[in-house]
């Protein structure tokens, strides 16, 4: 099935999932939309982000060729626990979740006429809720596409039409592989941006200028949503945080009055060099 075949069902009607709507929005079939929350709901058909909506997940997926859980990881899997018992339509099942082991290890516990397989895009706000939400936010940012050995190179295909169509950069990956580089790249800075932020002293505030806002930003981010990924990718996270400790130990032991400036000149363009390399794979 093509995309513009498609129609599509969003469970999650916050920042990702209607930035998601609005980024399809005359791209697909039909547009569905479900959140637990009414007025939510209310708004998103109100202002035409979809075409229908719902707070009750049965009375939206039966109509769908294709369901998208733009919802927290935890929130995600308990409703992958129900899809069996909730429809026996065939659809393609897509996540936009932020781990991956957990859900894609719930997938596979899909009825046959489910083709599922995992998604997660790069991209988002310290602010979230629909009245955030931008039809861009998807676009330049790495989506990863990480398949079951059950998902169809239909289901492939269509998910790879629609991450074009957003405007975002495919990256095929498996499980294990995205959390690991979630963890280093996403999960991991967030804790570091909260225990910068602890660190800091109150009143050092009138002196915050840009570069400790752009440092710290997603420390502003949901704790909600965060302790779902961090519960979701302990292990991984835990490794990246014994790496900055080696790190931190290198910096800490160049600022020594006993140790040469040239030792810390050292690390330090070690480390813009490293950034360098790190942020050009994504140009």
């Amino acid at each position: 099935m093509k995309l513009a075949e498609s129609r599509i069902a969003i469970i999650g009607l916050g920042l990702m999932g209607v930035s998601l709507a609005q980024a399809l929005r005359g791209q697909c079939a039909a547009l569905f939309g479900v959140d637990l929350d009414p007025e939510t709901t209310r708004k998103a058909a109100e202002l035409g982000i979809v075409d229908e909506s719902s707070v009750k997940v049965e009375e939206i997926i039966p109509k769908a060729t294709l369901i998208i859980l733009a919802a927290p990881v935890r929130a995600s899997l308990g409703l992958l626990a129900r899809l069996n018992d909730i429809s026996n339509a065939p659809a393609t099942v897509l996540d936009l979740c932020s781990t991956k082991a957990a859900i894609i290890a719930a997938m596979s516990e899909l009825n046959p006429n489910f083709d599922p397989l995992g998604g997660h895009p790069m991209c988002g706000k310290e602010t979230s809720g629909l009245e955030n939400a931008d039809p861009a936010l998807y676009r330049e940012a790495p989506f990863a596409i990480v398949p079951l050995e059950r998902t169809s190179p239909t289901a492939l295909a269509l998910v790879g039409e629609l991450v074009q169509a957003i405007g975002a950069r495919p990256l095929l990956l498996d499980a294990a592989t995205h959390d690991a580089w979630t963890a280093a790249t996403s999960h991991f800075p967030y804790l570091l941006a909260a225990a910068l932020t602890l660190a800091t002293p109150l009143e050092a505030a009138p002196l915050v200028g840009s570069g400790f806002r752009s440092t710290t930003r997603i420390a502003g981010g949901s704790v909600g949503m965060m302790i779902d990924i961090l519960a979701t990718n302990r292990a991984n996270v835990l490794t990246a945080i014994q790496r900055l400790r080696k790190s931190l130990d290198e910096l800490e032991a160049g600022l020594q009055e006993s140790k040469s400036e040239v030792e810390l000149a050292e690390t330090l363009s070690k480390a813009r060099e490293r950034y360098r390399k790190l942020v050009s794979t994504n140009l």
